[in-house]
């Protein structure tokens, strides 16, 4: 076990683009995991002593977010060791969250496991529950890969995947609510209900169990982010804190947003209704979406109204420009 986590790996993203370079020059790195969607990703070699965890291979060709399963796993270590010898007061705290395990799966279960507990929810039942359902379905994995590098590349504020585990709670609140969408999707709704409760008490994010939310996904900052039972978020979405996804009147059925690839959603932005922001749209902060946004608009104001394209990115979420593409948004201060 030991000898996973003394591995080390280049610091450096995924697919070979340094992480502050690729910033410096143009606000990310563009091999990213989940940046590049249905790209495959070189083949990045593992040490000889360490074999793909689980025997998997170290890169999965064909998937939607090409992942190098070990090399963000070394990294982490890697990080986790570095962070010890500077501050010996983190050595222990490191060693529980990270270096005493084998996997990035068996670390993300105890964080969350310990993140989440009550008096009445205990840590082991949660780890148990947590490592379950990694062991049962690789898909919730490669989605947290895929989180991870969204972060690395699109929070300029964030350097390591280590602080990403351990300290966000938008990462953390994310896979929290996979495992309680994929309980959801077994028929267990009164357990996906009853994590879905501690998520929303611990993190502030409120994320039904019933919502689908895709690989690259960021919630930034995410304090306040609610999200209804019908919505479907896609990739490489970035959505910022005191964010609604809601719904409108009694009705049951569809009733929520379906976000785009792409999109980037403002601070304090509320989308009412089963409607869809196309992919590749920008919404202003503190805007009240109630129509449907096309595919590649700007859209901003209360209610909010198209007033432009995005000209910083192909994909606004990626490089998190929130006030490009205002050209023809008149007001005064």
């Amino acid at each position: 076990m030991a000898r996973l986590c003394l591995v080390t790996a280049p610091p450096r993203a995924v697919g070979g683009v340094n992480r502050k370079k690729g910033r410096a020059g143009r606000g990310m790195s563009r091999n990213a995991i989940a940046d590049r969607l249905g790209e495959p990703e070189p083949q990045v070699s593992a040490p000889d002593d360490v074999p793909p965890t689980d025997g998997e291979p170290a890169v999965v060709a064909g998937e939607t977010c090409p992942v190098n399963r070990v090399a963000i796993w070394q990294t982490l270590c890697k990080e986790a060791r570095a962070d010890a010898e500077t501050e010996p007061a983190l050595a222990s705290y490191l060693f529980s969250t990270i270096l005493a395990h084998r996997s990035l799966e068996d670390a993300l279960a105890f964080v969350l496991a310990n993140k989440l507990r009550s008096n009445v929810l205990l840590d082991s039942q949660l780890l148990e529950l947590f490592s379950a359902q990694y062991r049962k379905d690789s898909t919730l994995v490669r989605q947290a890969q895929a989180d991870l590098q969204a972060v690395i590349d699109r929070d300029p504020a964030c350097d390591k995947y280590l602080q990403i585990l351990l300290f966000f709670k938008g990462f953390q609140a994310v896979q929290a609510h996979r495992v309680a969408h994929a309980l959801w999707k077994e028929n267990r709704g009164p357990l996906a209900l009853l994590l879905q409760s501690r998520i929303s008490e611990v993190f502030h994010v409120d994320i039904h169990p019933g919502a689908v939310i895709r690989e690259g996904v960021m919630l930034d900052h995410a304090t306040g982010v609610v999200i209804g039972e019908t919505a479907v978020v896609g990739n490489n979405v970035s959505i910022l804190h005191g964010v609604t996804l809601g719904g409108t009147g009694t009705r049951d059925g569809d009733r929520h947003p379906k976000i785009g690839d792409g999109v980037v959603i403002g601070a304090g932005v509320t989308i009412l209704g089963p409607i869809t922001v196309g992919a590749n749209s920008k919404i202003g902060a503190g805007s009240v979406v109630l129509h449907e946004i096309p595919p590649n608009r700007v859209a901003v104001g209360i209610p909010a109204r198209l007033v432009g394209k995005p000209v910083a990115s192909a994909e606004p979420s990626l490089d998190m420009d929130q006030v490009s593409g205002l050209s023809d948004y008149f007001y005064s201060i």
